[in-house]
């Protein structure tokens, strides 16, 4: 669904149905929070009985009662009414205790599972959805749903419940006094359906207004560095802020509604109050009524228009979470396009035999314009054209032998990292198969597949913590003296221990502080550590790196493949001679192949790209 169409929800049962399904496993202290809620609202809707009491039996009696008798009536009064308050205290205490304790497991829950699902996605899906919405979709969206449990649902029931018992109480005392005060209610449901209206525009402008700010601030926060070196900074903030106004515009929009709505039912109630006032005033004069009894009636009136305040903010409570939900299942119910079988095989050790069959990939869908007929015409009736595919890769066919060193080369959208995406399994091919010693890499378990493969990406990702912690990656197996021993392996131990507490160096977000060379020498080490015995690959390892630092790596690399099968892809393609083979890929086909020194010496594509960056750096 459209994000826009989703703000139009109002109220699904079938939805408001599915979140019932995570308060489930709380039922006990559901039916609990509600038995105390029967006893607040019986405790609520007693307490003006107490006024009415005192007044007509100690303050002002009909009939003449001793001063002793009438401070006794008071006092006793008094003191039930303290305990009365009491049991509501308690009873409101518990209430609100369950229903927010079962509010906060149910956010936990749900959002450990939308977490859970997002880990599960392929990276497809991460690449047509902008980071800054599935944040929005773990955050705001699941807290949203929170406050339809917790204030919404809850508090529905909570004002159900008070106005049936003030209703009730107030019939029996008097029915004719109680339909006087009833005698508004058409007039009230009529401006609040009004104000209702108005209030849900109001929302649906406002939210999709912040949706677009959060958009905008995620999107210049990630680009600061480009928005920076291309002075753009008054752009953007002109353009973050016409945004902002216009969020500012919306906001302003609902305080004006709330402005009229809650003066306007106030006023409502007093206009009930008079009404009562004058007709219950009249029946005492006229000694039909006790004050007491119209004492109470006020008071009841006070109660009665409490919860329907309320009702306006249950709505919007509803909408959100409607609004929510609709986006939050959404996710939920994507299906995983790269999922393992029933029966995966497990992976002890590969021998690292790698075989591309007739590979063909893509990452997108394109759907052609519909097909000319002979008088060359659109045609109408055209739509039974099959999608058609953006191919990356057309019909790759290699074989790579157990420990062998080969290099990808090939100008950039060749389908050089395709091919390592599609080893590690990140995307499952559309035609042919990715085999690794002689087994579908789609019939092994994902997880054991990637740990059994060490990947060096260009631009390394470190997470926030120690440098042991971005090297360990929490596996408690693994020493700190084995991490020594690998980053002196790679060459990585000699600026570590020159950072201020060494391996406990807290690093910033993404490894902020630190060189491109060192995030990339501390990847290559992690992927090292992790995978000490096996199949190891590296995408752009040296790419961004100084020449010294290269020269390191370089070092390293030349240990660490020994025995290894492993690829490599690097546009310098003096970095790649040590390799046993080079594989030249252009427009996703696989066009030639063999050592450095025969694709010189057969003078083709990859000859050219030699020569082309031969004269360059001349």
């Amino acid at each position: 669904m459209h994000e826009e169409e989703a703000f139009k929800k109002t109220f699904d049962a079938a939805l408001a149905k599915r979140i019932l399904v995570y308060v489930r496993p709380y039922w006990k202290q559901i039916a609990l929070a509600l038995l105390a809620l029967v006893v607040s609202t019986l405790t609520a809707s007693a307490t003006p009985l107490f006024f009415k009491y005192a007044i007509d039996n100690a303050i002002a009696p009909k009939e003449f009662v001793e001063a002793a008798v009438r401070y006794q009536v008071l006092l006793v009064v008094a003191g039930l009414f303290f305990l009365v308050r009491l049991v509501d205290f308690a009873a409101n205490y518990t209430e609100i205790y369950l229903i927010n304790w079962v509010g906060q497991h149910v956010l936990f829950d749900l959002r450990s599972e939308v977490f859970t699902k997002l880990g599960r996605l392929h990276l497809g899906y991460f690449d047509k959805n902008p980071v800054g919405r599935l944040m929005t979709r773990i955050t705001s969206d699941v807290d949203a749903i929170n406050q339809f449990i917790t204030g919404g649902l809850v508090g529905l029931i909570a004002d159900f419940f008070l106005i049936l018992g003030l209703v009730s109480f107030m019939l029996v005392l008097d029915w004719k006094l109680a339909l006087v005060a009833f005698a508004i209610t058409p007039v009230f449901l009529g401006v609040t359906s009004w104000i209702r209206n108005g209030m849900r525009d109001s929302y649906r402008t406002m939210r999709l207004r912040l949706s677009r700010v959060n958009a905008s601030l995620q999107e210049n926060l990630a680009g600061v560095q480009t928005t920076q070196l291309f002075n753009r900074e008054p752009k953007n903030e002109a353009q973050f802020n016409a945004l902002s106004l216009n969020l500012r515009d919306a906001w302003v929009q609902i305080v004006r509604w709330y402005a009229l709505f809650f003066p306007l039912v106030g006023l409502m109630g007093d206009v009930t109050v008079a009404l009562v006032v004058w007709y219950g005033g009249g029946q005492i004069i006229q000694g039909a009524l006790t004050l007491g009894l119209l004492v109470a009636f006020t008071d009841y009136v006070r109660q009665l228009f409490q919860p329907l305040q309320d009702l306006s903010d249950k709505f919007n409570i509803f909408q959100a979470a409607m609004a929510s939900s609709e986006r939050i299942f959404s996710l939920l119910d994507t299906p995983e396009e790269v999922a393992d079988k029933p029966q995966a095989r497990p992976v002890e050790r590969f021998r690292g035999q790698i075989d591309f069959e007739q590979v063909w990939f893509a990452y997108n869908k394109r759907t052609p314009k519909p097909e000319r007929t002979a008088a060359g015409q659109g045609s109408e009736t055209a739509a039974h054209l099959e999608e058609e595919w953006d191919w990356i890769l057309r019909g790759v066919d290699f074989h790579i032998a157990p420990g062998e060193k080969v290099a990808l080369v090939g100008a950039t959208g060749a389908g050089k990292t395709s091919v390592i995406s599609l080893i590690t399994r990140f995307y499952d091919v559309q035609k042919g198969a990715v085999k690794i010693d002689g087994v579908d890499v789609r019939d092994y378990a994902q997880r054991d597949l990637r740990r059994a493969i060490g990947v060096v990406l260009q631009d390394p990702f470190l997470f926030s913590g120690t440098v042991a912690y971005n090297l360990q990656l929490g596996d408690e197996t693994l020493s700190m003296e084995r991490v020594r021993e690998v980053c002196a392996f790679v060459g990585a131990d000699e600026f570590i221990e020159r950072l201020p507490q060494g391996y406990q160096t807290v690093l910033h977000e993404r490894g902020g502080g630190l060189s491109t060379g060192q995030k990339q020498l501390i990847a290559l080490a992690r992927a090292i550590l992790h995978n000490p015995d096996i199949l190891l690959i590296l995408d752009e390892a040296t790419a961004n790196v100084d020449s010294e630092t290269e020269a390191k790596i370089q070092q390293a690399l030349y240990r660490v493949m020994e025995g290894r099968t492993s690829i490599v892809i690097a546009h310098r393609l003096s970095t790649i001679r040590f390799v046993d083979r080079i594989l030249v890929f252009r427009k996703g086909k696989l066009i030639e192949e063999g050592s450095h020194e025969a694709l010189l010496a057969h003078g083709g594509y990859y000859a050219k790209l030699y020569e082309l960056q031969y004269a360059e750096g001349a």
